[in-house]
């Protein structure tokens, strides 16, 4: 029992990671209708900033945390201006392959600029983490999931309580009725990937502690996350933050009962029987369409 209680708080912690790249795909899912899959490259951008931020140049952490979102929302707004915006007019499919080519340029880019030695980047608190009964609880895991928790609750409250937010739900809900009713439809895709970006800079940073920063991070963190995304329902926020923290916990446990080298195996494992038995995912509706 002490050890089952241990990886599942673990299990959360990773799977929190997931869960908030998750929520970027499915927001620019729900406002543009394409699949963002340079979602995970925005999580490894923002470890690199902040690698040289705070390791390279020694600034403050607070400070290099702070400059990397910024630079974050930069990297959103250019991603929207650059690769969205000129396919908006064209069908799904250009876009989403627009999506992998500027994700390949920014994982070379980063390449080219820093090389392939991967970084160690500390954690915010100097502090390891505190025993609590039979299970240890890691400061950096702590600090993921309060996170997420606080992020998830900031998002609800947003959407459902200021005018912004609502906006942007009917921009993601039919942008052409939302244009006649005089919401700026650009503006809010524009906020939308903004705020994408921050969701996986933000998650890039929490988890590079954990993990070492490198450019196939952003990789793997996004294939979990595209998954915990489809098992959750397509589209779904709850979905997106249920399907993140049920692949954590799946892929620690699978670790630790079954084999380590094919952990990353039990999230696609699972992802192929929820394709064969429910492929709406946990949330989704059953589409059907007439002949």
């Amino acid at each position: 029992m002490d050890l089952i209680l241990q990886l599942l708080f673990t299990g959360i912690g990773i799977g929190a990671v997931y869960a908030l790249v998750a929520l970027g795909f499915v927001l620019i899912f729900r406002a543009t209708n394409v699949v963002n899959f340079a979602q995970g490259e925005f999580s490894m951008v923002a470890a690199f900033v902040m690698v040289v931020l705070s390791v390279d140049l020694g600034w403050p952490y607070w400070v290099s945390f702070l400059l990397s979102l910024c630079a974050m929302a930069l990297v959103g707004a250019v991603f929207n201006l650059g690769v969205y915006y000129p396919l908006r007019h064209r069908s799904f499919l250009p876009v989403i392959i627009a999506t992998i080519g500027a994700s390949i340029f920014l994982a070379n880019s980063v390449l080219a600029l820093y090389g392939p030695q991967p970084q160690v980047l500390q954690g915010w608190f100097d502090t390891p983490g505190i025993q609590l009964g039979p299970v240890y609880l890691d400061s950096q895991y702590l600090l993921i999931i309060a996170v997420t928790i606080v992020l998830v609750a900031f998002q609800y409250w947003f959407f459902e309580h200021t005018l912004l937010g609502k906006k942007l739900q009917a921009t993601s809900q039919d942008k052409e009725m939302a244009s006649l009713l005089g919401i700026p439809v650009s503006a809010m895709i524009m906020l939308t990937f903004v705020y994408s970006a921050l969701l996986g800079g933000i998650a890039g940073i929490l988890v590079a502690p954990i993990l070492f920063v490198s450019i196939q991070m952003g990789a793997t963190i996004a294939l979990k996350a595209f998954a915990a995304t489809i098992i959750g329902g397509f589209g779904d926020v709850a979905g997106a933050i249920i399907g993140g923290l049920a692949l954590g916990v799946i892929e620690t446990f699978g670790a630790a009962y079954v084999s380590v080298p094919y952990k990353d195996g039990f999230a696609f494992l699972v992802l192929v029987l929820f394709l064969i038995f429910r492929p709406q995912g946990l949330f989704g509706e059953r589409v059907a369409e007439k002949a």
